[in-house]
């Protein structure tokens, strides 16, 4: 849409909105993540018996496929975090979306190797 003023305030999503947006989700989730660490944590005040049973239900399954993509969420804002101190400081905003693909590509071999010692625990890929 072109106003008189002759700018065009279409909207395009580009590798750096799709960065932008997925930095600040992955920092909203982990901020999520500290306020449920911290709710956890406070159970020890109640006593062994009520840690243990927020421990049991934190140790089923669903919770270890949820700590899979809690290593994702940690190694794409870490890696972008450094990309943009990259892009920042060290000259690369020439290379921001070249720097955004190697990140991401980081990101998913990182947590395809970090979900093996969780799937080895949940005895999907052999494991005891």
């Amino acid at each position: 849409m072109r106003y008189k003023s002759g700018y065009d305030f279409s909207y395009k999503l580009s590798v750096g909105h799709v960065a932008w947006i997925l930095h600040r989700l992955s920092g909203l989730a982990l901020v999520f993540y500290l306020g449920l660490h911290i709710w956890v944590i406070s159970h020890l005040n109640a006593g062994p018996e009520s840690f243990n049973k927020v421990m049991n239900f934190l140790n089923s399954p669903l919770f270890k496929v949820l700590e899979i993509g809690l290593w994702g969420v940690i190694l794409y804002h870490v890696l972008n975090g450094i990309r943009l101190l990259l892009i920042d400081f060290a000259g690369g905003a020439r290379y921001h979306k070249q720097l955004f693909w190697v990140a991401f590509l980081l990101v998913l071999i990182l947590t395809v190797l970090g979900a093996i010692p969780f799937l080895h625990h949940l005895h999907i890929l052999g494991g005891k």
